[in-house]
């Protein structure tokens, strides 16, 4: 039998909002049957569900993440803000380095057991897509372990998790000096270990001068190529060297932060129908003053994802609602923007087609809502008014 969920406000995601007042959708198994007016709504047998003019949407999509991980970085953040350097705070122990050395001393269960509970605070507002990132093991067999608890979430909680190998995230300790033995003889080994364990959907790095340069980069991207990986970059977050348009060229999925992107840089990803990952979080936390280009990548006609980027160190945030209030209030993006930026944009930026939309044929994850209107989402800073979940057509109270 059919679930009928009627008397909502929709927000389908078709065209910008697509708001239909008075719509109901009907749900066959794990896919939408049908959505629209209610008045319109074809004879149906089914169980019927009042949503008494709720806001419906579909489930939102936290499209970049780092949120498997040990320890924590608290002590480094407090000394930053009493005036240490970013030296000072290396010298003593902060900085990736402490991530990476928590995380390989973790065992998988111990990792597990740290990440579910930020993962619930993400399910808690609405999510129904995660994407997790390796990239705080730079040894191989840390990198697999990290991506092997990222497979184990969705047997635990009610979401999908997409992975991305992110092994050129930065220069470990022990291979100071030599960035490119590293790639040669821990990351990309790590990637193909992680191809044949079928532990990795999608191939990630950080094209930046405190990690790895252009050249680099097209190294992991040509292994990633080789194996059939999709790919997409940190890029332009600090400076820019071209990696908007390196990522552009290997067809990757999205290009995130891209707080320097220039204009070739927009229209190379345009052209590629690369996404841009809008991640102010870490603009937050870092303190940064350089805004990402918004207006030039509207112009350009790029479609623009947010995400939380929730990591330890520049973004320790796990609420994708906060996230869209930060890309409206500090970027100026539209509210309208930021919700197409959490479903149908970050469908994209991850190359998922059957999800982010409410439309016949797509995925029944959706979300309902405490609100009448969906530019309530962006609006309020603090608990998000979320009635309840529904994931791959069960409902999630």
């Amino acid at each position: 039998m059919a679930m009928i969920l009627g008397n909502a406000t929709l927000a389908t995601m078709e065209g910008g909002y697509g708001l239909i007042d008075g719509g109901a959708v009907v749900i066959e198994g794990d896919r939408i049957l049908w959505a629209g007016p209610e008045a319109a709504m074809p004879a149906t047998t089914g169980e019927r569900r009042d949503l008494g003019g709720r806001l419906l949407t579909p489930a939102l999509i936290d499209c970049h993440t780092h949120a498997v991980f040990g320890g924590q970085r608290a002590r480094e953040f407090e000394m930053r803000l009493n005036g240490a350097s970013y030296e000072e705070v290396a010298r003593a122990g902060g900085g990736i380095v402490s991530t990476v050395a928590a995380t390989r001393a973790a065992s998988e269960d111990a990792l597990l057991a740290q990440a579910l509970p930020r993962i619930d605070q993400m399910l808690a507002e609405g999510v129904g897509t995660i994407e997790v990132k390796s990239g705080y093991g730079l040894d191989v067999e840390t990198e697999l372990r990290m991506l092997r608890v990222a497979r184990r979430i969705p047997t635990l909680r009610d979401v999908t998790v997409v992975t991305s190998f992110l092994g050129a995230h930065a220069v470990p300790p022990e291979y100071k000096g030599r960035s490119s033995d590293y790639l040669a003889e821990q990351a990309i080994p790590a990637l193909r270990a992680a191809h044949a364990e079928g532990l990795v959907d999608a191939v990630d790095g950080f094209c930046e001068g405190i990690a790895f340069a252009p050249a680099q980069i097209a190294r992991v991207f040509d292994a990633a190529k080789a194996l059939g990986l999709p790919v997409k970059l940190h890029a332009e977050q600090l400076s820019d060297l071209g990696g908007a348009a390196l990522a552009a060229g290997y067809g990757a999925l999205s290009a995130d932060h891209l707080e320097y992107l220039d204009a070739a840089g927009a229209l190379a990803m345009a052209a590629a129908g690369t996404v841009a990952v809008i991640l102010p979080g870490a603009f937050y936390t870092l303190r940064e003053t350089k805004l990402p280009p918004i207006d030039l990548l509207r112009v350009a006609g790029v479609p623009m994802a947010v995400a939380t980027d929730c990591n330890p160190g520049t973004a320790p945030m796990t609420s994708i609602t906060l996230a869209m209030n930060m890309a409206c209030t500090l970027f100026r993006m539209t509210p309208e923007e930021a919700l197409l930026g959490t479903t149908a944009h970050a469908a994209r930026a991850l190359g998922l087609t059957d999800r982010g939309r409410i439309a016949p044929g797509l995925r029944a994850d959706l979300a309902v809502w405490q609100a009448g209107h969906p530019a309530e989402l962006a609006y309020r800073i603090g608990p998000t008014p979320l009635h309840s979940r529904i994931i791959g057509g069960r409902l999630d109270a």
